[in-house]
């Protein structure tokens, strides 16, 4: 049964990225846990396969570091923390790895890094270059420069979008807990693990807890949707406990360890993907039931015509959501227009919009190639 968990054969996972969160490497068992992670990552190395690791614990290395007993409140302070800890952290992977002869390399990131095209290629270049070379990367949000507008939220969702960034065959999650239970096992102690999962739904949803833990920003509902949003991109996720020596081992030989999530079908790729997978898109438009029809049943562009209101501030290329009248999700898209343009030539019909500007780029607000329609895919955005 436990074999039956995984549509391919275990070997076929060739790229794999790890993300173990803070509750792991914190505590007393931290660095025991740490090593052992480092030891079953260096395993699958051994094995041929290549290896995206994504760390948290910047924050909680600092807490440890100045003996703080828990996390400060302001952002300068939490910034501040980051840069304590950021070495610290480095300084484990790159000692535990050098057991094994391997190199490390740090990579930190914004959500800011991927909203940007050419800025999300350039990360991409950086880490295949450093795969090619035999170096493992080791990632983390830049804490230290982070303010909300430009956070993922927590480093499940950057590891989700890291495994769409290299092309991952699989994406894992170290986390405190064995695996997902049937319901908080916190408050229901009787709760039963669940070893699969086909597709996370809104009762999938329904068995996460409800908040973090002491040191981390995530919880197991962040978890499960970054599941969700490596199953849009087609990738498979395990969710396995970091605490529990060669747990990811036995998970690829086949073991009932952990929660697998599979795999859904993979619709969009390139631009595409990356738009769907936004962490932060610029703006907003909303747009009139002719215009949300006509993107998500007919598949085409946007035209200013359907355009009934601009919010936030964003320039040509960049990318915004677009909603329909009552706020839901239709997609995002790369504008040909930046806000204030569309603000005149909202409403407005294609002719017009020279009148107007004194000039024009396109007739299309958004051009259905650069256009994820939200709905198509299984999750949601």
């Amino acid at each position: 049964m436990a074999q039956g968990r995984f549509p391919l054969p275990p070997t076929s996972y060739r790229r794999l990225v790890v993300k173990v969160g803070s509750a792991v490497l914190s505590g007393a068992g931290g660095r025991r846990h740490l090593l052992g992670i480092a030891a079953q990552v260096a395993a699958l190395r051994a094995e041929g396969r290549e290896v995206v690791l994504v760390s948290s614990g910047a924050q909680a290395m600092g807490m440890e570091r100045l003996g703080l007993g828990e996390k400060p409140r302001t952002m300068p302070a939490k910034q501040a923390l980051a840069a304590v800890g950021q070495p610290a952290l480095m300084q484990l992977w790159e000692q535990a790895f050098s057991w094994y002869g391997h190199r490390v390399a740090q990579v930190l990131l914004t959500a800011e890094d991927l909203a940007h095209r050419h800025r999300y290629l350039n990360a991409r270049q950086t880490l295949e270059t450093l795969l090619s070379w035999g170096i493992l990367p080791v990632i983390n949000e830049n804490d230290t420069v982070m303010v909300e507008e430009i956070k993922f939220g927590d480093n499940d969702q950057l590891s989700a979008l890291i495994a769409t960034l290299v092309g991952a065959d699989l994406l894992v999650l170290f986390s405190d807990i064995e695996a997902l239970f049937e319901a908080d096992p916190r408050t229901h102690p009787a709760a039963r693990p669940v070893p699969f999962v086909e597709e996370v739904d809104e009762r999938v949803l329904g068995m996460a807890g409800e908040g973090p833990n002491r040191v981390g920003t995530g919880g197991m509902r962040s978890k499960l949707l970054a599941a969700r949003k490596a199953r849009a991109a087609g990738i498979p996720t395990l969710l396995l406990p970091g605490t529990r020596p060669e747990s990811l081992p036995q998970a690829l030989q086949g073991e009932p360890v952990g929660t697998f999530f599979a795999a859904g079908p993979r619709r969009y790729s390139g631009r595409k993907l990356w738009l769907y997978q936004l962490p932060k898109p610029q703006g907003e438009v909303v747009v009139d039931r002719g215009a949300a029809r006509a993107l998500q049943q007919e598949g085409a562009s946007l035209l200013p015509a359907g355009i009934l209101e601009v919010r936030g501030s964003f320039d040509v290329g960049e990318p915004v959501r677009c909603l329909d009248v009552e706020g839901g999700l239709i997609g995002v898209g790369l504008v040909n227009y930046s806000a204030a343009e569309l603000r005149r030539i909202k409403g407005r019909k294609t002719q017009e919009i020279e009148a107007i500007l004194g000039y024009k780029n396109t007739d299309e607000a958004i051009h259905r190639d650069y256009f994820a329609l939200v709905s198509e895919l299984s999750g949601g955005h």
